[in-house]
C-alpha cells in the first residue's frame, strides 16, 4: 500500500501555466440533478471551477436551470427537456471530461438514459453517486464503462457493486478486481480514503470526520472531474483531488469545527489547498 504524501502529490501536482486561458484549462461537464436534489449538481460545479476548470457545463432537467444558474453564474447549463429527471443525455459541447451521477435518481427512464450514453460515449468518466447504482441494478453494463473511467463510491455504493465482505481483505481483493476487470481506478471514499488502480493501492492522508457530511462526495467528483479535463491522468486526478478534498478540510478545521463543517466549505478552503501546493 502506498502512502499518498506530500512528497507524492509534489511528483503529480502541475502548477498553471503563465500562458494558460479558460480554453487550455480544460472544459468538464457535469451531469446529474433531479427534482429536490439539485444541490449536488451545485456542488460539483462550483468544485470543478475552484480546482482549475477553464470552463464547466451542467447537463441537468428543467426544473434545475434557474438554480444552477443564479448559484453559479460561471457555470453554462444544458437542460434536458424533461423537466424533473434526466431521460436523455444529449449534448453538442466537446468536454474534456465528464462526471456524471450526483443527484441522478434512479427513475426507470434515467436508468435507460444511462444505458444508451455509455452505448455512445467513448470518453473516461468519473462515476459517482446514482450512476453508480445504477450500474449495480444493471451489473452488464458495467462492461460498458469506458477504460480509464474513475468510479468513487462510498461503502454502501461499493457493496452494492462488488457484494458485501467479510473483513478488510476481502473487500480490497474484491475491489482490486472490479478495477482489473474494467480497467478503471476505483476511489473507495471512507477513513481513510484508498484509490484502486488494478492490484495497486494508494491510502490518502488527509482529511477529518467533519468531511462526514452530505454533499462531500459530490464535492469530490467536481474536483476529479475538473483535474481529468485539465489533462491529470485517471490516477493521479484520483489521488490529487482525494487529497486536496482531504487537505481544504484540515485547513478549514480550525475555523469551523467538526460540528458546522458543511460541503461548501471544502470548496471555500481549496484556494488556500492549492496554495500550500505551490509552496
Amino acid at each position: 500500500m502506498i502512502l499518498v504524501t506530500s512528497e507524492l502529490i509534489s511528483e503529480i501536482y502541475q502548477p498553471i501555466a503563465i500562458d494558460t486561458h479558460k480554453g487550455t484549462q480544460g472544459h468538464a461537464l457535469l451531469i446529474g440533478g433531479s427534482y429536490g436534489k439539485m444541490g449536488s449538481v451545485c456542488l460539483s460545479s462550483k468544485a470543478a471551477l475552484k480546482s482549475g476548470c477553464g470552463l464547466v457545463t451542467a447537463l441537468i432537467p428543467k426544473c434545475g436551470y434557474d438554480i444552477v444558474q443564479i448559484a453559479i453564474p460561471e457555470a453554462m447549463v444544458i437542460t434536458n427537456k424533461e423537466k424533473k429527471s434526466i431521460k436523455k443525455i444529449d449534448f453538442q459541447i466537446k468536454p474534456d471530461a465528464i462526471g456524471i451521477g450526483m443527484g441522478l435518481g434512479h427513475e426507470v427512464a434515467t436508468q435507460h438514459a444511462l444505458h444508451q450514453f455509455l452505448i455512445n460515449n467513448k470518453l473516461p468518466l468519473v462515476i459517482d453517486a446514482d450512476a453508480l447504482n445504477i450500474l449495480s441494478l444493471n451489473k452488464d453494463w458495467i462492461s460498458l464503462v469506458p477504460k480509464n473511467s474513475i468510479l468513487t463510491p462510498h461503502p454502501k455504493e461499493l457493496e452494492r457493486l462488488i457484494g458485501p465482505w467479510q473483513n478488510e481483505e476481502e473487500k480490497l481483493e474484491k475491489t482490486m478486481q472490479l478495477s482489473l476487470k474494467t480497467d478503471c481506478v476505483i476511489v473507495v471514499k471512507g477513513a481513510p480514503t484508498l484509490i484502486v488502480d488494478g492490484t495497486t493501492i494508494y491510502k490518502n492522508t488527509t482529511g477529518n470526520p467533519a468531511l462526514a457530511t452530505a454533499g462531500s462526495g459530490d464535492v469530490l467528483t467536481g474536483i476529479i472531474t475538473s483535474l481529468v479535463a485539465q489533462k491529470y491522468s485517471s490516477l493521479h486526478a484520483a489521488i490529487l483531488g482525494v487529497y486536496l478534498h482531504g487537505l481544504a478540510a484540515d485547513i478549514a478545521l480550525p475555523e469551523t469545527g467538526y460540528q458546522s463543517f458543511i460541503a461548501s466549505d471544502i470548496i471555500g478552503y481549496l484556494g488556500k489547498a492549492f496554495l500550500s501546493l505551490d509552496k
